[in-house]
């Protein structure tokens, strides 16, 4: 499973969708079920599969599936 493949399966696993749901679309006021709650068990799950771990800039930015790619890129985690 290649460092993409398992991002998305991340974040379905998480909010509970499809693959084909992800887009640049998928953010925190488009997606009903992104709280507080789901936002830590990304985080939890994004530092713990990719052995990372997240400032808290980070945290609080990581509001789409589009920033959060960003965010891994930036922790030089290729996609």
């Amino acid at each position: 499973m290649n460092n993409l493949e398992k991002y998305n399966q991340i974040f379905c696993e998480v909010f509970m969708v499809t693959e084909n749901e992800l887009d640049q679309n998928f953010n925190n006021t488009n997606i009903e079920s992104w709280d507080s709650v789901r936002q830590l068990s990304l985080t939890t799950a994004l530092e713990d599969a990719f052995d990372i771990m997240l400032d808290a800039e980070d945290i609080l930015d990581l509001t789409s599936y589009e920033k959060g790619i960003e965010i891994l890129k930036k922790n030089e985690i290729v996609l």
